[in-house]
């Protein structure tokens, strides 16, 4: 047993973890209260970035003029886009805050020695700050757009981190010269994910810019084109399309990269589900859309549009991760459950 009752990993030598069976498949992973505990917070910063989407759309921005009281008082007025602003504060600093602190406090306790863990427990705590003061500075200074796009952009970030540690915890650190099924074709699946991952991110991105440019938004009312046009003269329309071409490019990209995950028959059952829940999301993303075009860009359309985004990024960022984390089968006579000793991988 190694110390801070870690038993040591694969990776870098030592003691391999003892496999468990779940699912068919074996897993290497942290204890179940940490595995729960890791899925929740991340689930909860999901929550969190869709109910920001919420206050944006419904230009409840200002709903709190003020910052952390809202009209100097501890609970809002009676006021729709108030209750709205405040429910998302809330929602930061007493869910989301809690849990991202218990889960760095956990890691550092329970796994001090696993730097797959440790390194991004410490960048979430550290993206939970920043995330906080650029909000409070973003409501101090009646949102500017490149501080509400740097928000958003953070908050997405931080559910990265989250995706990578609960697959860490359910599956153990990942290897990234590559694992065990990544045969034929599907050796490309790996790196590919990762790369779908980032240019959703990307594409996060210049959505965020045209939703905090003026004009932007609705500067488009017909779609796939704008106002019959491929290439708008304005500036509004053109940050408008750049934000359809960013989509069509990195669309074809994604839907190639992870038609792999779920063609063929060697890759883990997880693999080929998330990747057809990835492809699924964007795909009604996509949808969605244009829908929020043709119904003269509805607050719940758009609200939705964001929430997709979200989930597909989410759901990309933690396929990349589960590309890279260990896979294999189970020896003959192993244990049918790997037990776990003081909350260390076992």
């Amino acid at each position: 047993m190694a110390p801070g009752g870690v038993v040591a990993l694969r990776r870098g030598g030592g003691a391999a973890p003892s496999p468990s069976r779940y699912g068919g498949s074996v897993r290497y992973g942290a204890a179940p209260w940490f595995q729960w505990l890791t899925g929740a917070t991340a689930l909860s910063v999901f929550a969190l970035v869709v109910l920001g989407g919420v206050v944006r759309v419904t230009g409840s921005g200002l709903g709190c003029p003020d910052w952390p009281l809202c009209y100097g008082g501890f609970l809002p007025p009676a006021e729709t886009k108030a209750v709205i602003e405040f429910s998302h504060r809330v929602v930061a600093s007493f869910i989301v805050g809690p849990l991202i602190i218990a889960v760095v406090i956990a890691a550092w306790l329970s796994y001090r020695h696993e730097r797959w863990l440790t390194i991004p427990a410490t960048a979430a705590l550290i993206l939970l700050v920043i995330q906080a003061l650029i909000g409070g500075w973003t409501v101090l200074s009646e949102l500017p757009g490149h501080t509400v796009m740097l928000h958003l952009a953070v908050g997405q970030g931080l559910l990265g981190c989250l995706a990578l540690m609960a697959v860490v915890a359910w599956r153990g650190p990942l290897e990234l010269q590559g694992t065990g099924w990544t045969g034929g074709m599907a050796r490309h699946f790996p790196p590919l994910a990762a790369a779908s991952a980032a240019a959703l991110y990307v594409l996060l991105l210049t959505g965020s810019l045209v939703t905090n440019t003026e004009g932007a938004t609705t500067a488009c009312r017909t779609w796939p084109l704008c106002n019959g046009s491929f290439f708008p003269s304005a500036e509004p329309h053109l940050i408008h399309m750049v934000h359809r071409y960013a989509a069509l490019l990195i669309g074809l990209f994604v839907l190639y990269s992870l038609h792999l995950g779920f063609r063929g028959r060697t890759q883990p059952l997880e693999i080929r589900v998330l990747s057809l829940a990835a492809v699924t999301l964007l795909v009604l993303q996509v949808l969605v859309g244009a829908g929020a075009v043709w119904m003269d860009f509805s607050a719940m359309m758009r609200g939705l549009h964001l929430g997709l985004a979200s989930a597909t990024w989410g759901a990309a960022a933690a396929l990349a991760c589960l590309a890279y984390a260990p896979t294999g089968a189970p020896r003959r006579g192993s244990a049918p459950e790997g037990r776990r000793r003081g909350g260390a991988f076992a």
